[in-house]
């Protein structure tokens, strides 16, 4: 049976729904008919990626603003994980934000690490602009029986 699967969720512009969001992607990782990997694994993951995309969508992309929200579609077709989460922000280039310096202690315990996490954990990122802002696109290929 073909996993086809598409979740919308309209969230206000506040931290504290990264939790829920989180656990949203736990739920979704063990439903996944015919995964073969680790599902906790998965879910681990999924959480991870949903929440710093989530928070950075929330803090930099819509700058705290309560009038604005966060749009999250997770969607699973054709045995990829597709995670797109859009903001009403002014957009960046994801290729210019630099990699954190793990020697530098001062930098690990700032800010900065939500792009790199979500690149290594993710198969494929991208971040474009769409008619209403702009969107993170995050794909996983999901090994499925």
């Amino acid at each position: 049976m073909k996993n086809e699967i598409e979740i919308q969720i309209k969230v206000p512009n506040q931290t504290r729904y990264l939790s829920l969001i989180g656990h949203v992607g736990e739920d979704l990782a063990h439903q996944i008919k015919g995964f073969c990997g680790n599902r906790d694994v998965l879910a681990n993951n999924i959480n991870l990626v949903l929440t710093e995309a989530m928070a950075n969508a929330i803090k930099h992309a819509n700058e705290g603003d309560p009038d604005k929200q966060v749009d999250i579609r997770i969607s699973i077709a054709d045995n990829d994980l597709i995670i797109r989460v859009f903001d009403q922000g002014q957009g960046f280039d994801l290729n210019t934000v630099p990699e954190p310096d793990f020697e530098d202690r001062n930098q690990l315990e700032a800010s900065g690490r939500g792009i790199y996490i979500i690149k290594s954990l993710m198969d494929s990122v991208v971040y474009r602009k769409t008619e209403e802002g702009n969107v993170l696109e995050m794909r996983k290929h999901l090994k499925v029986q």
